[in-house]
């Protein structure tokens, strides 16, 4: 996955120079460590997520992430059998909300670096490539019913112009990334 990985943000258009600048750390690391996709690579590694936007892009689904506290797109880290970052964010979109009938979209909307504990108890930095996942229209209109996994204290569809409190700011970064590419009805 790393060459597909290097492949896709090479190519990736940055939007801002912040975005080119965090984009060509990502492309340095995953150059000089066959582990830079792995949460083991303690320095730092890339991490997966996706704003969820419902038919009508009124709507985000967030979960309340136990070990950050805060609500936010759904997302994680790269497994063995992802074959892509995109394939990488959409599984954890389905393991974390329970959707299956989503479109993502293969190009990524957004970059996000941050510190972050995982699970293995180790200080890192999570370098995060984020996609736009849409969910298919309702025949009422809603957002789809959604599920709680284990990984999540909870899970809400938000509007986006609403977001929970406290919002960090990327997760208001992130959203209206998302929204920028994604017509509203």
């Amino acid at each position: 996955m790393a060459g597909s990985a290097l492949a896709l943000l090479a190519g990736w258009p940055a939007p801002t120079q912040e975005q080119a600048t965090l984009r060509e750390a990502y492309l340095a690391l995953l150059a000089t460590t066959s582990d830079a996709l792995w949460r083991a690579h303690a320095p730092g590694h890339v991490t997966v997520g996706a704003v969820v936007l419902d038919a009508t892009a009124r709507d985000t689904l967030l979960v309340l992430h136990p070990r950050a506290g805060m609500w936010l797109p759904p997302g994680g880290h790269c497994e063995p059998e992802d074959a892509t970052l995109a394939d990488g964010a959409l599984r954890e979109v389905r393991e974390e909300t329970g959707l299956v009938d989503v479109v993502i979209e293969s190009e990524p909307v957004r970059l996000d670096a941050h510190p972050f504990t995982c699970s293995l108890g180790v200080p890192t930095r999570h370098l995060n490539v984020g996609f736009v996942v849409r969910t298919r229209p309702t025949a009422d209109g809603t957002p789809p019913v959604a599920t709680i996994s284990d990984e999540s204290d909870d899970l809400r569809w938000w509007p986006v112009d609403a977001l929970p409190a406290p919002r960090p700011e990327r997760l208001a970064a992130e959203v209206a990334a998302a929204l920028a590419r994604t017509p509203r009805g």
